[in-house]
């Protein structure tokens, strides 16, 4: 499996090239890590400092939830899968104009659930769902070629995010309670969290052993297993309103992901920054099913408990720290995190802190939002200020000419 994992390593850096729409085009993670980090700044920035702004069908805190879901955190999650389908079968799934036309599909929509009419929400819907519809065909296209077997269940959640997006948009548009609005987003959260479960429980252990030989870690295979159909059970029972079965189910694959947590030695990794965020928001999803449990049983009334511990201790986390570590990898850098992506892990840190100290306190919560939504801004921002030089240029040890060759597993 290393080798389906595998990301070229830099060997002597040459000089930097100039911008390129091609390099931009050639992988799924380029063109989507920016736009994914740039609309974690906006998104979060019209939610808590110009919500006026909001004026489309799906609006308020509806539009705040539906694009950090699925405009915010699946665009990361494309610009991976598409990228790690070519690591895994040695096939591009889109580049060059596909791929920017599934990046214009992402942008339509971002632009049209701002906009007010229903022509507009229209537009923005197809779109939206179109854009994982395409990705999910272009990965399982990729993946049925090569008999990639094991990675099946990524095509068949991304299409369960789209159709948990279809029942959100849907319910929006006919203006229906606040709680069937919420459980179909609840329902989208609870798939990307499977999604996000079974890319980093294989990813971290590679990139742990490779940054730390002396570090052996086990990725748990059978493990994890267990923790994908329990966490799948979670979702269809929650769907179903068997609330008592989903409480069990998320339960036990939440407590499957605690012990891997502490099975990978987290207190071997704590001077590795690359690491350790990337344990910090394995563990955020961990505790989240906890919470998504605890309120399935009802111990909780607020939804919000684990909308943010899943959406902020577990994929902000997992985001920023894979968004790094991929784009370092795969435009041919060292594998070191420089001053600004420690100060962007710590500022995402602080603002999961904060957020959630905003949803204990009774009273005067809005400082304790500010301050979280002001440094989730700053880590973002830090991210595109490195990155972005990066992303629009070919990789740096790329010689002019000659393409980067593809390593192709065995199959």
């Amino acid at each position: 499996m290393n080798s389906l994992l595998k990301i070229q390593e830099p060997s002597s850096l040459q000089p930097q090239h100039r911008p390129s729409l091609k390099a931009f085009l050639e992988l799924g993670f380029r063109p989507l890590y920016l736009c994914g980090a740039l609309w974690a700044i906006v998104a979060v920035s019209l939610w808590v400092f110009a919500p006026f702004l909001l004026q489309g069908v799906v609006a308020g805190v509806f539009w705040h939830a539906h694009e950090m879901l699925w405009g915010f955190i699946a665009a990361i999650t494309v610009g991976f899968l598409l990228t790690a389908t070519n690591n895994w079968t040695g096939l591009n799934p889109l580049q060059g104009p596909a791929l920017g036309g599934l990046v214009l599909l992402w942008a339509v929509a971002r632009v049209g659930f701002l906009l007010p009419g229903t022509t507009a929400f229209g537009i923005a819907s197809i779109a939206d769902l179109l854009f994982l519809s395409v990705s999910a065909f272009a990965i399982g296209r990729c993946l049925f070629a090569r008999r990639s077997r094991h990675n099946y269940i990524l095509v068949a959640l991304l299409l369960g995010m789209a159709a948990a997006n279809a029942a959100y948009l849907y319910a929006c548009w006919q203006q229906l309670e606040y709680v069937i609005v919420m459980h179909y987003f609840f329902i989208g959260m609870l798939c990307m969290s499977v999604i996000a479960l079974l890319i980093a429980r294989r990813v971290i252990p590679f990139f742990a052993s490779r940054a730390l030989p002396q570090l052996t870690l086990n990725r748990h295979t059978r493990s994890g297993q267990w923790q994908a159909a329990l966490a799948t059970l979670g979702i269809l029972t929650w769907s179903f309103g068997f609330n008592q079965w989903a409480t069990l189910f998320l339960a036990a694959a939440g407590l499957i992901t605690l012990w891997h947590v502490i099975a990978w030695k987290p207190w071997s990794v704590m001077r590795t920054p690359l690491l350790w965020i990337l344990y910090l928001g394995y563990l955020g999803l961990g505790l989240g099913l906890w919470v998504a449990a605890a309120y399935a049983m009802g111990w909780t009334s607020r939804l919000s408990w684990p909308i943010h511990m899943l959406g902020m201790a577990g994929f902000g986390a997992l985001i920023i720290g894979m968004i790094t570590r991929t784009a370092l990898g795969h435009t041919g850098r060292a594998l070191v995190a420089d001053f600004s992506m420690v100060c962007s892990y710590g500022l995402v840190a602080v603002a999961i802190v904060l957020r959630l100290t905003a949803l204990s306190v009774s009273t005067h919560p809005l400082p304790w939002l500010h301050a979280s939504a002001l440094c989730w801004v700053l880590a973002f921002a830090l991210y595109l200020w490195r990155f972005v030089p990066w992303l629009v240029r070919p990789r740096a040890d790329q010689r002019p000419g000659k393409p980067i060759p593809i390593q192709r597993p065995p199959h």
